[in-house]
């Protein structure tokens, strides 16, 4: 089964927000919830990079290994939801989280923050009826054979969802036509000129 992953080419995003505004249309979500946002580094600079983040759905999602109520669960295919059913506001994957991915619509004291959201891949959650799933978790295109929203809408394909391998195998023909023959590890003396490219995974 394929692992889902998504993947932010930051070379190829504009800061359109457009990702962000995708999903906030497909989901519906809760004012002040905000599943995507796109973060810039040296603003203004000429080193200026932004990247869209979102949940990332990690192998080993810490979010998970700290729920006290187990809220959250992986898929097969690697997508990390959450029961809002079970959910007590307690934060802790917030803290969790490197990337910040946990929403929670209330910034009040323990067990009043309200019920935590995050990006769900557009995969839904658990549900009894398809109209309760969307006013939960918001739309399940997955289950109709499409992708994420937010990467479906990226006008430079900057967001890529889907299987990882295909989106490795992507991103990595994307640094072979860039000009890098050493796959970008330029500067690492125990890169082969020409293997690092067709494989990124190989370490030196």
């Amino acid at each position: 089964m394929a692992t889902m992953k998504f993947m932010c080419d930051a070379e190829r995003c504009i800061e359109c927000n457009g990702c962000v505004t995708a999903c906030k249309n497909a989901n519906e979500v809760e004012w002040g919830i905000q599943r995507r946002r796109v973060v810039t580094l040296d603003d203004g600079e000429p080193s200026e990079v932004s990247i869209s983040v979102a949940c990332m759905h990690c192998d080993d999602a810490p979010c998970i290994a700290v729920c006290p109520t187990e809220t959250l669960y992986q898929r097969d295919d690697g997508i990390v939801l959450h029961d809002k059913d079970l959910c007590i506001g307690c934060g802790y994957c917030l803290y969790a989280c490197p990337f910040g991915a946990p929403q929670f619509p209330q910034q009040s004291a323990f067990g009043e923050r309200g019920k935590m959201d995050k990006c769900t891949f557009c995969a839904g959650g658990p549900a009894d009826s398809k109209e309760e799933e969307y006013a939960k978790y918001g739309a399940n295109r997955i289950d109709e054979g499409k992708l994420p929203l937010c990467a479906e809408m990226c006008s430079t394909k900057a967001l890529l969802a889907g299987d990882a391998q295909e989106i490795a195998d992507i991103f990595r023909q994307r640094v072979v036509r860039r000009g890098h023959e050493d796959g970008g590890w330029s500067g690492n003396p125990r890169a082969e000129a020409d293997s690092l490219a067709h494989d990124a995974t190989r370490q030196g």
